[in-house]
């Protein structure tokens, strides 16, 4: 008989984030639920005591908050769908964990019917459920994790001693968190952790300066558009950046 896997569970996390249809829920933030349940092996962990062969729950809670607030979803079923792709999604070589096999997620939106009742989706995802979509680039990968019209939710991933040069999106709005901790963006330093809007039109640069595959999470608002990453000739000495949030 196969071994029932672990389960780790992070509860109560709650954010405030565009979801829904409706004008007024377009433009004002409201606050959602959401809890998940990650099914993999934790018995490394367990002998060895080191957390890269476990789940990293700061990060993971940061991850998570990222993808809801950046990313503006008209469905509830769209915003829980694009959770579970990210957890079951592979490793990264900069932000080691193990793979997660299955996936439990529940999503409340708190105020959506003025207290009456809550909304509440629950749905269960296995690996399979996402069959690996990337894309190859000039300057590494790209891992399409869940795309609608609306938004795209994918991992760009740079190859060791790369640049992804300096471009703008004239059609689309991106927010990106970066997940490795050797970039260089827009010329300085940056840590994991760190996320920043790009308004269209707004250019920027990632280098990855170390031996190995460094990684940023990307949201493309509506979905990622390939005519409309356009390189321009601008000296890295006057490049700036938007106001920085902190997400793990």
């Amino acid at each position: 008989m196969k071994r029932q896997l672990d389960r780790l569970s992070l509860r109560g996390m709650r954010f405030d984030c565009i979801v829904g249809l409706f004008d007024f829920e377009r433009n004002t933030p409201q606050p959602v639920d959401l809890a998940v349940t990650l099914h993999f092996d934790t018995r490394e962990a367990a002998r060895h005591g080191k957390l890269v062969q476990t789940i990293d729950y700061s990060r993971l809670l940061g991850e998570l908050r990222f993808i809801l607030t950046a990313t503006r979803f008209r469905l509830l079923e769209s915003a829980a769908e694009a959770v579970a792709a990210w957890v079951l999604a592979a490793p990264s070589l900069d932000a080691p964990r193990p793979q997660v096999e299955q996936v439990d997620v529940c999503l409340s939106k708190l105020v959506a019917l003025s207290g009456a009742a809550v909304p509440t989706l629950e749905i269960h995802r296995d690996r399979s459920d996402f069959p690996v979509k990337t894309e190859p680039k000039s300057f590494g990968f790209v891992d399409v994790i869940f795309e609608t019209k609306e938004c795209g939710v994918y991992r760009e991933r740079i190859h060791p001693k790369t640049t992804l040069p300096t471009h703008v999106h004239q059609h689309l709005d991106e927010s990106e968190l970066v997940l490795g901790s050797g970039f260089l963006l827009q010329g300085q330093p940056v840590e994991a952790g760190v996320a920043h809007t790009w308004p269209r039109g707004f250019p920027h640069r990632y280098e990855n300066i170390t031996d190995i595959e460094q990684s940023f999470l990307c949201i493309d608002r509506p979905s990622f558009i390939h005519t409309d990453e356009v390189e321009v000739p601008v000296p890295v000495s006057q490049l700036t950046r938007p106001e920085a949030v902190r997400f793990f």
